[in-house]
């Protein structure tokens, strides 16, 4: 870790760190191609990682499942002014209160939170992530999480813009029971008995862990918890099989009766709200107008976890951006200046190559403000900004 480095590069950014984007390989599911890359570069990491699926943001943890050929998969990387590479972790590591404030670095020593992009044709299989009491057994956290459905990303919806959420109210342990016995035995479609909801773009929702879901295919923005761990009760997702170490992942090896430590790690109370939409739906909340051509909103909110705004610049537009706590920011839409960096939405980008549309800012920059200038005569400047626990909002 080259400490002088980091420091100077922080030092020259004023407080801000341009990002280097961050491509993870998945081995299941089609790509919904809207991440923007080149469509020769999906499968940029060999076939055998599998294909590029999502874009994880200003993410300090790796991916539970590892890659030989890329032993820190998943872990973003900052670029200095001559083009080296440093591991965003080393940054937090040496820079400490200085990067992230002193309440995360006091209560977490990191950054708690990362975001993502995930990008599927075909919906996701029916999962939980356990909460911590079960998590830790395997080394892991709970990983509550936000997701909000970019309009600029959206271009097409999938195959189904749809999730299901929990269980309906007259599904029984035994139902469930019987799901998880016969994993390998046929496909259980356990999605009859959850209820979905038809997802809109430009709207989110938050799910906290322990609760059931199959996400829909729209492309989603994706605040959440920095851990990576599933429990999947979906054997068969569009024909497309699944072996059951996505089901028994989350449990330890020493257990000796794995059906009732999955049936345990579930959150039945949350899974049965018949209340769900009313306490889970995320339409976004709009902030009182403060400067002249910002509009900032509240995307992802009403938790103690994590947070997210969305940003808009009309054109011709310069602005003073406040915050309360250091974020992740990422570019959708326009090109301007961020802080001193040229920024830009992406258009097209090859994997591997550099771009201008993710940075993180620290605390005290995010609180003297952030100067922000669209240099579109025509356009809005559209950003997203993820925050964790030390910046929540709740809706009164």
């Amino acid at each position: 870790m080259n400490k002088t480095l980091i420091r100077k590069t922080f030092h020259d950014g004023d407080g801000i760190l341009r990002m280097v984007p961050n491509f993870i390989p998945v081995k299941f599911g089609i790509s919904g191609h809207r991440l923007k890359i080149h469509p020769n570069d999906y499968y940029k990491f060999g076939t055998d990682a599998g294909t590029i699926m999502e874009r994880w943001l200003c993410a300090v943890n790796g991916t539970r499942s590892k890659n030989s050929k890329s032993p820190n998969q998943g872990c973003s990387y900052f670029i200095t002014e001559d083009g080296q590479k440093i591991l965003f972790k080393d940054a937090i590591n040496e820079l400490k209160d200085e990067l992230i404030g002193s309440e995360l670095q006091r209560k977490y020593g990191t950054f708690p939170v990362f975001s993502k992009f995930f990008d599927y044709e075909n919906p996701l299989y029916f999962h939980f992530h356990p909460e911590t009491k079960y998590a830790k057994d395997v080394g892991c956290e709970a990983k509550p999480e936000c997701y909000y459905f970019p309009p600029q990303l959206n271009p097409t919806s999938g195959k189904r813009a749809s999730t299901y959420f929990g269980f309906n109210p007259s599904v029984t342990r035994e139902d469930i029971k019987y799901v998880i016995e016969n994993f390998n035995n046929f496909d259980t479609k356990v999605t009859k008995y959850s209820r979905a909801y038809d997802l809109e773009v430009g709207t989110g929702w938050y799910i906290p862990a322990g609760v059931l879901h199959a996400p829909g295919s729209l492309l989603t923005y994706e605040p959440q918890w920095g851990t990576d761990l599933n429990c999947v009760l979906e054997n068969v997702v569009c024909g497309e099989t699944f072996s059951k170490k996505y089901l028994t992942d989350i449990v330890p090896e020493d257990c000796d009766d794995e059906v009732e430590y999955v049936l345990n790690a579930i959150d039945w109370e949350k899974n049965y709200d018949e209340g769900f939409k009313e306490k889970y739906f995320r339409p976004p909340v709009e902030l009182p107008k403060i400067q002249e051509g910002l509009t900032e909103k509240w995307i992802c909110y009403g938790n103690d976890y994590m947070n997210a705004k969305e940003v808009t610049l009309q054109p011709k537009t310069k602005v003073i951006l406040n915050d309360e706590a250091a974020y992740g920011a990422v570019l959708v839409q326009g090109f301007g200046t961020f802080g001193s960096f040229n920024a830009e939405a992406v258009n097209m980008m090859r994997v591997g190559d550099q771009t201008n549309d993710e940075y993180f800012v620290s605390k005290d920059k995010a609180k003297k403000g952030v100067l922000i200038v669209n240099n579109s005569n025509v356009e809005p400047m559209v950003i997203l900004q993820h925050f964790g626990p030390d910046n929540t909002f709740y809706v009164e």
